[in-house]
């Protein structure tokens, strides 16, 4: 009879562990009330008012549900309130936050996490992703460019301004022309070089001189203070003067600036070929308004000649 006992026993907890077992797996089936949860922006800045001045939360709701929806800190604090008592239906939740308290305060610098409750449903989800608030712009530290003259002609000499440059943490290097942005790094880093064309929409920019600056942007989105500009020089070539007066058949010299290898010039039905630097050519023998045109790499410069007539030879 005991025996019997012990063997009914037995298959009874056998058969309670079967059934706790079969529940627990059967949990763990169930698809779970939240999922698919995704949060694009890991660090903003709720103050750079920029595009990253928020960061996106959302999540796929496997049933309609009424939502509290807050953020906490890193003691698992409420510090602000996304959603409260609203309901959504079943799939893609996308909610905002903004990096405020409820007294729309920006909250202080460091980590926080969503947190999701389903009054209907009971359940409360602190979500793992991490989202950063950073307020601290970058420093720009040290820079330097080179070459102060830029001569974007497409010859390989002086066709590129180069910027190196140090920041406090890591960001994108920003180059400013003339107020402009013209150049943004794709990556962030404390260290990095830069460098400008000194074209826009394949178009060498006018010849002339432009302040130049560096900025940074940070990945929360916060911009440093531009560095003091630095004016850059864009040429092309230049006469040393724009007018000349000679008398009729003698020589005369005209400084040339060009980053050209050689450079062609006119001069009424004269012309020829040379090397930047000093110009030496021979005036017309007819008295009378000319123009020098000089010629580098499909750019060109004028000067005014004004031939005078020849003095009389002395008896």
């Amino acid at each position: 009879m005991a025996r019997i006992v012990s063997t009914v026993l037995v298959v009874a907890l056998l058969a309670g562990t079967a059934a706790a077992f079969a529940l627990t797996e059967g949990l763990k089936l169930q698809p779970a009330p939240i999922s698919a949860v995704s949060v694009p922006r890991k660090v903003f800045s709720p103050v750079c008012g920029c595009d990253t001045a928020s960061a996106s939360v959302s999540f796929r709701l496997r049933e309609s549900d009424v939502l509290d929806v807050s953020v906490v800190d890193a003691d698992d604090d409420v510090v602000a309130t996304i959603v409260r008592g609203e309901r959504f239906p079943a799939g893609r939740v996308e909610l905002e936050f903004t990096g405020r308290d409820d007294d729309d305060l920006v909250l202080p610098e460091g980590e926080y996490r969503p947190r999701v409750h389903l009054r209907e449903d009971k359940v409360t989800t602190v979500m793992p992703n991490p989202i950063q608030i950073d307020v601290t712009p970058p420093v720009v530290e040290a820079w330097e460019a080179r070459p102060r003259v830029l001569s974007p002609d497409g010859d390989r000499r002086a066709d590129l301004l180069t910027v190196r440059y140090r920041l406090s943490e890591p960001a994108k290097g920003l180059l400013f022309v003339a107020g402009r942005k013209r150049v943004e790094k794709r990556f962030a880093r404390t260290e990095d070089v830069l460098t400008w064309s000194g074209r826009v929409d394949g178009r060498g920019f006018r010849a002339g001189t432009y302040d130049v600056a560096l900025g940074a942007s940070d990945p929360a989105g916060n911009l440093a203070a531009l560095t003091e500009p630095m004016p850059l020089r864009i040429r092309y070539v230049v006469l040393g003067r724009p007018s000349v007066t000679v008398a009729a058949g003698a020589r005369f010299a005209i400084r040339v600036s060009s980053d050209a290898e050689r450079v062609r010039w006119q001069l009424g039905l004269r012309s020829g070929s040379a090397r930047p630097g000093t110009l030496r050519i021979r005036a017309p023998r007819q008295k009378g308004r000319y123009t020098l045109v000089v010629f580098a790499n499909g750019h060109r410069a004028r000067a005014a000649v004004f031939v005078r007539p020849a003095p009389e030879a002395r008896p």
